[in-house]
């Protein structure tokens, strides 16, 4: 699977900012995490982890397990959900958007198999 499409898609579609696409696909495709956790694997600063966690919680991406950890929503509802926020945000209307869809579809397997090693 190439992750790249996705995070590509994610941001023209959805609106994400790079940062945001990366930390959704982490913790979509490998499970749970902290801020401590998302910082190190992507290389970047804990505020930035933290903020950006925080954000993707806001748009209904994530739910958060404790003040540290978050996980993601499963990706078929997540999709549409973060769709159907930016469509507010932007003052469009939600309609159904094949690509949102596929991004739902194509990342279940893999987040389904990082919940159940």
């Amino acid at each position: 699977m190439d992750l790249s499409i996705i995070e590509n898609n994610l941001i023209s579609e959805i609106k994400l900012e790079p940062i945001q696409a990366k930390v959704f696909l982490l913790v979509t495709c490998y499970g749970k995490m902290s801020y401590l956790k998302i910082a190190e694997k992507l290389k970047i600063s804990l505020d930035d982890a933290q903020k950006t966690a925080n954000d993707l919680m806001t748009m209904g991406a994530f739910i958060d397990f404790s003040e540290t950890e978050f996980e993601a929503m499963h990706p078929r509802f997540t999709a549409v959900n973060m769709y159907r926020r930016m469509c507010e945000r932007e003052n469009i209307e939600f309609k159904r958007n094949k690509i949102v869809d596929n991004i739902g579809v194509i990342l279940e397997k893999t987040y389904d198999d990082a919940r159940t090693k």
